[in-house]
């Protein structure tokens, strides 16, 4: 708030003041009051009327700030009118109701929206957990019928729902999440696991080394971001001896999982944007990609405190750093094994 803008909002009361001396001013005169003495009364007169304008101006701006940093420091903004003083100028007190109001029905709006998200994301659940029956049922006949390439197109379908559950459950991620000790060895391997026909079929060679560590998470979201990752390796091998290599090393206070596959890369210029929602890439086969695993990957690392990175050279390589950072408990663990 600037002075001049104070001043013009009160234009009237000003034009009243001057005014009300240039009237007490005539007064003056025609009493015969020396003239020396109404110059010096109107000086007094203006100066202690700026001088309460500018104290005033002082107290309104000391309120408008305090209230901004009200709001600065409330989490839900639209929660400031229930911590707002109710004012006792008639002015204020309209545009407080305004406001309040105001508040109330975005806060109601907001629950209802929050209430039909929670409604649909417990129907997604639903319907995800519903569907993986006729699925594994549909799996088993393939398998006996030894129709390898119907079961493919099915765990293709099986990924992609569990792809929808998670984006499902991305929002609201604290609420079902569950850190414990696991072994960073076991998860690769429950993740190359699921997609063993797929490794054996395109004959992709493995590379595992180094994987010996013990890390503090969730399990289950690790093996989603995980799996992301996998599957988009093997979609982009397009080298006749395909090759994927799974390595961690440890470093101060974190672990770096490195995936790299030796596929048709990223473009320089793509290379910035792979995270964002539905970027399939220049040099992608957009008819197999959604752009939906490296997003939603990302974004769950963002959510669980772990971080995505990713490097890549064009019909070279591709390589996805996952870093996992240690928890005060990985320290204390730590500590009790170098006793024993």
């Amino acid at each position: 708030m600037r002075f001049l803008t104070f001043l013009e909002s009160k234009i009237w009361f000003l034009i009243f003041v001057i005014s009300f001396l240039v009237f007490n001013s005539i007064l003056l005169g025609i009493f015969q009051v020396p003239f020396p003495f109404i110059i010096l009364y109107c000086s007094i007169f203006l100066f202690y009327t700026f001088l309460s304008f500018g104290i005033y101006f002082y107290q309104e701006r000391k309120k408008v700030e305090k209230m901004i940093h009200m709001v600065d420091s409330l989490e839900e903004k639209y929660l400031i009118s229930t911590i707002m003083k109710r004012p006792k100028n008639l002015e204020n007190l309209g545009y407080y109701e305004v406001l309040k109001k105001t508040c109330k029905s975005f806060h109601d709006k907001l629950s209802m929206i929050e209430e039909e998200k929670k409604d649909y994301r417990e129907y997604i659940e639903s319907f995800v957990h519903e569907i993986k029956t006729p699925i594994s049922a549909l799996s088993l006949m393939f398998d006996n019928l030894e129709q390898e390439e119907a079961k493919e197109e099915l765990e293709k379908i099986y990924h992609l729902v569990e792809q929808i559950l998670f984006y499902a459950r991305s929002e609201d991620v604290y609420h079902d999440y569950f850190v414990k000790k696991i072994k960073l060895e076991e998860v690769i391997h429950q993740v190359l696991l699921n997609y063993k026909n797929y490794l054996l079929k395109r004959k992709i060679q493995l590379e595992i080394k180094d994987l010996d560590y013990f890390v503090y998470t969730d399990e289950k979201w690790l093996i989603f971001i995980l799996s992301q990752i996998i599957q988009n390796s093997i979609k982009y091998l397009d080298k006749k001896r395909k090759k994927i290599e799974i390595k961690a090393k440890e470093e101060k206070n974190k672990l770096v999982l490195e995936i790299m596959d030796n596929g048709c890369g990223i473009l320089s210029s793509d290379i910035t944007r792979v995270f964002e929602k539905g970027f399939t890439g220049k040099n992608r086969k957009k008819e197999q990609a959604t752009g939906m695993g490296l997003y939603l990957s990302n974004k769950l690392c963002e959510k669980l405190g772990l971080k995505l990175q990713i490097e890549s050279k064009e019909k070279e390589y591709t390589k996805v750093i996952l870093i996992l950072p240690k928890s005060s408990i990985h320290h204390i663990e730590e500590k009790k094994i170098r006793k024993e």
